[in-house]
């Protein structure tokens, strides 16, 4: 199946809070004193530790390793560890050669440090890479026109459930708030929890999807990028009409929703203890395979109709440290994740719930994975997550409020009034 990416306009619309024009704000060390060497394994740091994720890494660098080119060693670190310990990473004297993470502004905040290997050579050398949508290329290249990340996947997120549950139940996919608001009070009332969030457990972060969801339902893309730029304030009226509208749904929240990881809100999902979650496809890796073809979802439901149709489908790959000792074979494990047999190695051995970027790459081929790339390719615009259209920095004051927010929503104001001064304090650092 050929991968049909969103537009350039509409993938370029969802680069950042800063906008596609301002990507990534500061040059990019140079490769040319990074030291070149021979010797040794290229150490790949990865954050994918989920069972299935992690096993298709595996495959991934082991497919590597048969081709002769060169040696990787694969180092997985549970993915909250590595989202505190990457600016760690970056900095040691010693730092890992390659890493799982993020386009976007997200590698802007590390480019700006000089942090970020240049990949010119690679995206100039690799057959593969040419080929790649101009969304995608823009979407890895710093505004000096430097290319600082190799891409490899990407996802939606939505409302998943399950639907032998829904089937039992009795109820089915909602369309509007409306509507959603009613399917949540049938499902309450048969003893289900309707929405499971996952926001404990060190994945506080999740919670940022209803914010990020119900801002651009309610005041749209550009509003919301503008927003995570600092052009807005959290406190502003906009955003508060934005947590009126979550009050209406939390009532139905799974009480121990900021009690547990995203993982155990799966299994409570996939047990019929909760109804619906919002959530990545991601959490797929943690689901049992044999779950994997019961598993549906819907959009986020709509509440204002002449507000422009935004969904999240972030992207994810590769970027390298400056101070690469092995810069000749991190160029070589580059063009090769940039490939269709590595991109099709991943999603054979992970959930499948991805989809490739190498324009000549297969995906799964499931209804799940179809219905998906549809859900993306209806929308007007494609934001990225919350961090991701913002920056790693930015995602405590974002976690810290809105766990406030679900434990005491009668505090709304005073909470987004301290989350405006945490965030000015990270824009204006």
């Amino acid at each position: 199946m050929t991968n049909h990416l969103p537009s350039r306009r509409r993938l370029l619309a969802g680069l950042g809070a800063a906008g596609a024009t301002a990507l990534l704000s500061s040059c990019v060390t140079s490769t040319s004193s990074a030291k070149s060497s021979s010797q040794g394994a290229v150490t790949l740091q990865s954050n994918l530790s989920a069972p299935q994720a992690k096993t298709a890494m595996e495959d991934l660098v082991a497919a590597y390793g048969k081709k002769g080119s060169g040696r990787v060693s694969l180092n997985t670190v549970a993915a909250e560890t590595f989202r505190t310990q990457l600016p760690t990473y970056l900095t040691s004297a010693n730092p890992p050669d390659v890493y799982t993470w993020y386009p976007g502004s997200v590698a802007d905040a590390y480019a700006k440090k000089n942090l970020l290997l240049d990949l010119d050579d690679v995206w100039s050398s690799s057959p593969d890479l040419k080929r790649y949508p101009k969304a995608l290329n823009s979407l890895c290249t710093a505004s000096s026109g430097k290319k600082v990340f190799v891409p490899a996947t990407y996802y939606w997120w939505g409302m998943f459930y399950r639907k032998s549950n829904f089937a039992k139940w009795g109820v089915s996919e909602p369309t509007n708030w409306d509507e959603f608001l009613d399917l949540c009070d049938k499902l309450k009332a048969k003893g289900v929890a309707p929405i499971g969030l996952g926001a404990g457990g060190g994945t506080a972060w999740v919670a940022s999807a209803w914010f990020d969801y119900l801002d651009l339902r309610i005041n749209g893309a550009t509003y919301h990028r503008e927003l995570l730029a600092g052009k807005h304030r959290f406190d502003d009226p906009e955003v508060r009409k934005v947590f009126d509208r979550w009050q209406e749904v939390l009532p139905y929240f799974d009480p121990n929703g900021t009690a547990v990881a995203f993982q155990d809100a799966t299994t409570s999902l996939l047990n019929g203890r909760s109804g619906m979650m919002l959530i990545g496809t991601f959490f797929a890796d943690a689901a049992p395979r044999s779950a994997l073809d019961d598993i549906d979802f819907f959009r986020f439901p709509v509440i204002d109709s002449k507000i422009p149709l935004a969904e999240e489908a972030p992207t994810d790959g590769y970027f390298a440290t400056a101070r690469t000792g092995h810069r000749d074979q991190v160029f070589d494990l580059m063009r090769y994740l940039a490939t269709a047999e590595a991109q099709e190695i991943y999603i054979k051995g992970s959930s499948g719930t991805v989809l490739p970027c190498n324009p000549g790459a297969k995906d799964a081929g499931t209804a799940l994975v179809k219905k998906g790339r549809e859900h993306i390719e209806q929308a007007a615009e494609v934001t990225q997550f919350f961090n991701r259209d913002s920056s790693d920095a930015l995602q405590p004051t974002a976690d810290t409020a809105l766990t406030k927010f679900i434990a005491k929503p009668k505090d709304v104001g005073s909470i987004l009034t301290d989350w405006q001064r945490d965030a000015e304090k990270i824009w204006n650092a």
